[in-house]
């Protein structure tokens, strides 16, 4: 089914605990207007029991191979399940879609539907935080360090504000674009942000937690939220203020405003195994560690495929000494061939 065409999916996920912003029918609406992916959604239902939710997207690009993924550009989206006997249904309903569209692979970003002794092709650390324990006990599970830097940044005469407006927005692209490039990434295209702006943020799920310093934006976060769960999904700021401690702000912000609208748990997002230090920052607010294993079907051979690690850094040194300009471009030009 095509969810941006039928209420029935966004009807279907709410009855699922498990459901994220993820798998909504407006962060499909992102996907298809950035990149003009086409939804393969699947709804699975016996004697009208539900079975499976599965939101699929089929990417295609002059430069790949044509694929389904469950979803790009999200970190974790397990497919929705009510019954564990309906697993291989949705394996043999997904391997039939692949034929039927010619693609090469499928992939799950998620192992929870997959056998236990399948190795996963991918493999990230997950960090949940769980946000009902109330405001004083999350702030003891803080670490000692996260404290003392909220407390920094709070005498150092930052203001920060939750956003919702085109306005923050630009002011976050522009710290974007300089984050992207420190790390010696190309930066998403503005398209990309001017949708969730549009299908998210103006929506009510989603939200930019700003943080200023004499008036000019130094560190933004961006976060959504669908009914019980949230997630972290972009962090950004001029590291020349990186002193007065901005990024811990505008997270300890995003946080109380989360638990204060009756967010259950913060989900941080995927991260590199190789990423030490995004993995401490993300342990040092007190969230549970886990593995998001992603899954690859190869149709090819009828087999999961378990890909080597190919990841090399000369790229990021490019990128690094690009001018923003054409750092820019060149996300334009590739984010709509990857997912």
């Amino acid at each position: 089914m095509n969810p941006l065409l039928d209420s029935e999916w966004d009807d279907a996920i709410r009855t699922h605990p498990d459901a994220t912003i993820f798998h909504s029918t407006a962060w499909a609406r992102v996907l298809v207007d950035t990149y003009g992916h086409r939804p393969c959604y699947v709804h699975m239902s016996l004697n009208g029991s539900p079975i499976a939710l599965v939101p699929m997207m089929e990417v295609q690009s002059v430069l790949t191979r044509s694929r389904g993924i469950c979803l790009p550009f999200s970190d974790y989206c397990a497919p929705l399940t009510f019954t564990r006997f309906g697993h291989e249904l949705v394996m043999q309903k997904l391997q039939q879609i692949a034929r039927e569209r010619g693609w090469s692979y499928f992939e799950l970003r998620s192992h929870s539907i997959i056998p236990v002794d399948v190795p996963a092709s991918e493999s990230y650390y997950g960090h949940c935080l769980d946000l009902r324990v109330g405001p004083e006990a999350l702030i003891s599970n803080f670490s000692s360090s996260v404290q003392r830097a909220v407390r920094k940044a709070e005498r150092s005469g930052l203001t920060v504000s939750i956003q919702s407006s085109p306005d923050a927005l630009a002011q976050f692209y522009k710290l974007h674009v300089r984050t992207r490039r420190r790390h010696g990434v190309p930066p998403q295209p503005r398209s990309f942000f001017i949708n969730i702006q549009r299908h998210l943020i103006s929506a009510g799920f989603g939200f930019i937690v700003l943080v200023e310093f004499q008036k000019d934006p130094i560190a933004a976060a961006m976060f959504f939220k669908l009914g019980r769960h949230a997630v972290y999904k972009f962090g950004a700021s001029d590291e020349r203020s990186q002193e007065l401690r901005p990024n811990n702000l505008a997270m300890f912000e995003g946080i109380k405003y989360l638990a204060k609208k009756g967010a259950e748990t913060l989900h941080f997002g995927r991260t590199d195994k190789g990423n030490e230090g995004l993995r401490r920052f993300k342990l040092s607010w007190g969230a549970i560690e886990e593995e998001i294993g992603y899954a690859r079907f190869e149709m090819a051979s009828g087999s999961w495929k378990h890909l080597r690690d190919r990841r090399s850094t000369f790229h990021k040194r490019i990128f690094r000494v690009l001018p923003a300009s054409l750092n820019r471009l060149a996300g334009a030009m590739l984010y709509p061939h990857l997912d």
